[in-house]
């Protein structure tokens, strides 16, 4: 592999953020009587797109409104909550994240999150100008698991999927990688232990064990 590139998920790779989105959607489904248990929820729905973690919801709890009117409840509280409320970073986050912009590697971060879910929290954390494309769900007609984002991504940075490397926590960023032709490493949280990482090319404990391994591939 002659790495050009290392592209990051957000939630749950470089932010703990699956505890606000938990917040928001008990927020969205508290008028429905519809309660989850934080751990159980995450462990479900981590990783997985908004609208179709809204759907599954609507046809377990027969609700009568849309899964489009759950899904953008959930964007708008969310987006609401991040402009005064941040998420603490994933161990050793912000310590990769400066290695790998020093060594000269280019970097992407790759997110099934939107637009104006991810900004605030890349902006307010003085992330974002540390990479060289940002691409989110609103940026594609087929969000992860499709490739699509890394494609793009790869194609923003000018970069081939073969010199590339992914970091994931889920089973969908990890599928998404896959398809896109991406090698990946799959990091899991507390909340992604179980997920099949069958798939990913490596698995790791965190992000400094990632930053080691990459120092061998330069």
């Amino acid at each position: 592999m002659t790495l050009k590139a290392v592209l990051f998920d957000m939630d749950g790779t470089l932010v703990d953020s699956e505890s606000m989105h938990f917040a928001c959607w008990s927020q969205v489904l508290a008028p429905f009587n519809v309660n989850y248990e934080e751990g159980e929820f995450c462990q479900r729905f981590s990783g997985r797109p908004t609208l179709e973690a809204a759907s599954e919801i609507k046809q377990q709890h027969n609700l009568s409104v849309s899964s489009d009117y759950l899904a953008d409840e959930k964007y708008r509280l969310f987006a609401q909550y991040v402009k005064t409320n941040l998420p603490a970073l994933m161990p050793f986050a912000e310590q990769a994240l400066i290695a790998v912009k020093s060594s000269g590697l280019k970097m992407a971060l790759v997110t099934g999150s939107a637009r104006h879910e991810a900004e605030p929290i890349l902006k307010g954390l003085g992330f974002y100008d540390l990479f060289d494309a940002v691409v989110t769900k609103d940026d594609v007609i087929n969000p992860k698991p499709a490739g699509d984002p890394y494609l793009l991504a790869l194609k923003q940075i000018n970069v081939a999927a073969k010199d590339a490397i992914a970091v994931e926590d889920t089973f969908t960023g990890v599928t998404a990688a896959n398809n896109a032709a991406v090698s990946v490493v799959a990091i899991a949280n507390s909340h992604t232990q179980n997920h099949d990482f069958s798939q990913a090319s490596y698995r790791m404990d965190d992000l400094q064990e990632f930053w080691q391994w990459l120092q061998f591939q330069l």
